[in-house]
């Protein structure tokens, strides 16, 4: 189900980057320029997620955030020009969920909304995930192929659940590797090629109802083939 973001965010400059780049990873966007403008469009569309500016005119940050507390736990990111401990200590007394200072990157954006949005009632996927001739045990990290277990190293296991966990779902490079290696990892898009091509060295054969397939000028997606 696509979520929705709301931006509250005087910048226009900001706002409609952050618009672009979220949009394209999937999520449903609307957009207000002040504090005032930003409740009224809460209280009409309920996101899921807010990305709240501390410093607006009309209604600054701190107060939406607590008028926002007074009615809801949905989930706030505050995104501020202030570095200083006492905002980010004082931003999450009020009840934010996480705070980042601008300039921000945009991929360690992305990835603690995604972070955030997984601890609001997303519902989190079984540790142990069974497909034909296929066990993929993230607790113990273990694969079991045809009912022997293959030795995998832990970075490819934790791909091939990622993929299988949704299975179907497109994910780009960029996205793959935000979510197995972390946004602070500094590799390129072309270690997800190398791990996905070594995945499908060892799983060649193992079954024709599932495969780890490219989707051109995309990504990869765990397709299951009945579906």
């Amino acid at each position: 189900m696509q979520k929705t973001i709301l931006i509250v965010e005087d910048d226009s400059n900001i706002r409609e980057l952050l618009r672009l780049y979220l949009e394209q990873e999937g999520y449903k966007i609307e957009a207000a320029q002040d504090g005032q403008e930003g409740l009224r469009a809460f209280k009409r569309i309920h996101p899921d997620l807010v990305l709240l500016d501390l410093m607006m005119p009309v209604m600054d940050g701190t107060q939406v955030i607590k008028e926002i507390r007074a009615v809801s736990k949905t989930p706030v990111i505050m995104l501020t020009a202030k570095s200083d401990t006492f905002d980010k200590v004082a931003g999450l007394d009020l009840g934010a969920d996480d705070y980042i200072t601008k300039p921000f990157e945009t991929r360690e954006l992305i990835a603690r909304i995604r972070a955030v949005l997984r601890r609001y009632g997303e519902n989190e996927p079984p540790k142990k995930l069974e497909f034909d001739n296929l066990i993929i045990d993230k607790e113990s990290y273990n694969i079991v192929v045809k009912g022997e277990k293959m030795e995998i190293p832990p970075k490819e296991i934790e791909l091939l659940y990622f993929l299988a966990s949704s299975p179907n779902r497109v994910f780009t490079r960029a996205q793959l590797l935000d979510d197995v290696w972390g946004f602070d990892y500094f590799g390129d898009t072309r270690t997800v090629d190398v791990h996905v091509k070594r995945l499908r060295e060892k799983l060649q054969d193992v079954s024709d109802q599932w495969e780890i397939k490219t989707v051109w000028g995309v990504g990869y997606k765990f397709e299951l083939k009945n579906e």
